[in-house]
């Protein structure tokens, strides 16, 4: 069970590096960047709250709400630290 929510963990990390990745190069000014990371963790967040109201759901197999919404806060932090650093070498004055 634990395996699962690595996995989908990981997929979601990948994923969104890479939707960081091409935010970053799209020039965008202000904060719009982070936004994919804030809704994914939003969503982590509900899913470890409606697996404490609902009883046992399983998602993928054998993944429940509660290891889903663990695996989008997982991704949302990693995916939000790697893009944070890729940002701030965008826009460093060299």
């Amino acid at each position: 069970m634990i395996q699962s929510v690595f996995t989908i963990g990981i997929v979601l990390t990948v994923i969104l590096v890479i939707v960081g990745f091409l935010l970053t190069r799209a020039s965008l000014k202000g904060y719009s960047v982070y936004y994919p990371f804030l809704a994914v963790f939003g969503i982590g967040l509900i899913l470890l709250l409606f697996a404490t109201i609902i009883d046992k759901v399983k998602v993928f197999g054998e993944v429940g709400l509660g290891g889903l919404g663990i695996a989008c806060l997982f991704s949302a932090a990693i995916a939000l630290i790697v893009t944070s650093i890729l940002d701030a070498y965008k826009s460093q004055e060299a």
